[in-house]
């Protein structure tokens, strides 16, 4: 029985292990980097736009921790053309969604949490310019 229990959990691992890695390749970044403690949240930053030292604010600061990591969820969600219902999913179904965003046609459309880049990204896409609102 625990045998079972294992390898269903080594099973679940290895999917988010993969999820990941697909994500940072859909994202312009080398998939490994999704496998290194630290390097991978610094790389996850850089794709949703913010600057490393958050890093700083999802470890080492009470409550605020739990926000910034929302808010880095939903950042990644929309940089990927998802909304803040994708956003709540990432949040309490991580083990759906993650390989929702990951395998399914998610595009990465640049980095939300920098106005600029992820504009001057859709436009090398040919996609326009479009408005959308920062908060959380």
């Amino acid at each position: 029985m625990i045998g079972i229990i294992v390898i269903f959990y080594l099973g679940i691992i290895a999917l988010l292990i993969a999820s990941m890695w697909k994500i940072f390749e859909k994202a312009g970044e080398e998939g490994w980097k999704s496998i290194i403690p630290i390097y991978n949240l610094i790389t996850l930053l850089k794709i949703v736009g913010k600057p490393a030292w958050w890093l700083v604010l999802m470890f080492l600061v009470p409550i605020a921790n739990i926000v910034f990591f929302v808010w880095t969820y939903n950042m990644l969600s929309k940089s990927f053309g998802k909304d803040e219902g994708f956003t709540i999913g990432l949040i309490l179904l991580g083990i759906v969604f993650f390989p929702i965003l990951a395998f399914g046609d998610a595009v990465y459309e640049g980095p939300y949490g920098d106005p600029e880049a992820f504009q001057a990204y859709k436009k090398r896409l040919g996609q326009g310019q479009f408005d959308f609102d920062h908060s959380l």
